[in-house]
């Protein structure tokens, strides 16, 4: 049985839907924690058509800036949990001019008292250039800091390319 799973790839990797296909198969209720917010039309489009993709099992919790909380609220309510994603959670920090390092403390105490498996998603944002102004870059830096202490408190480590995964750290599953 998972017990932490984080799953890291690029846009439009397949890392969402290789991290949903892991937390059904913990079966029972799950819980997605969503952290995209319907800004334009388009994003509204595109969290809609997610919500259909996932089946009757799955509750969504909507968690844009509250992140830690949504995850205790959940573990009360579902078997498994999906949180989708870490990336836009920060980017919703950074633009609210949130504390990003108090946040992130409260996101690894909330992920690891959290009785239920749980299944987080992020972009690897460090692939690329180095950005060329200062959000940006800050942006990037807090993305990297964020990945590296969620991968060290999961148990299990995955990359998502080409919707291929590729294992860097096994935990049990």
């Amino acid at each position: 049985m998972m017990r932490s799973l984080l799953v890291l790839g690029g846009a439009r990797s397949g890392k969402s839907r290789y991290a949903q296909q892991r937390v059904e198969a913990c079966g029972g209720t799950l819980a997605y924690i969503a952290t995209a917010q319907a800004l334009d039309e388009e994003m509204a489009d595109r969290i809609a058509r997610h919500r259909a993709d996932r089946g009757e099992r799955w509750t969504t919790i909507d968690a844009p800036i509250d992140l830690p909380a949504a995850i205790r609220r959940a573990a009360g309510q579902a078997d498994a949990i999906l949180v989708d994603c870490l990336t836009l959670w920060l980017s919703n920090l950074l633009l609210a001019d949130a504390d990003i390092e108090a946040a992130s403390d409260s996101l690894l105490s909330a992920v690891q008292a959290c009785p239920r498996p749980i299944a987080l998603v992020a972009n690897e944002v460090g692939l690329g250039i180095v950005p060329d102004n200062v959000l940006a870059r800050r942006f990037r830096d807090a993305a990297g800091r964020l990945n590296q202490q969620v991968a060290a408190l999961a148990s299990e480590v995955v990359f998502v390319s080409a919707g291929l995964p590729m294992i860097l750290k096994k935990g049990t599953i």
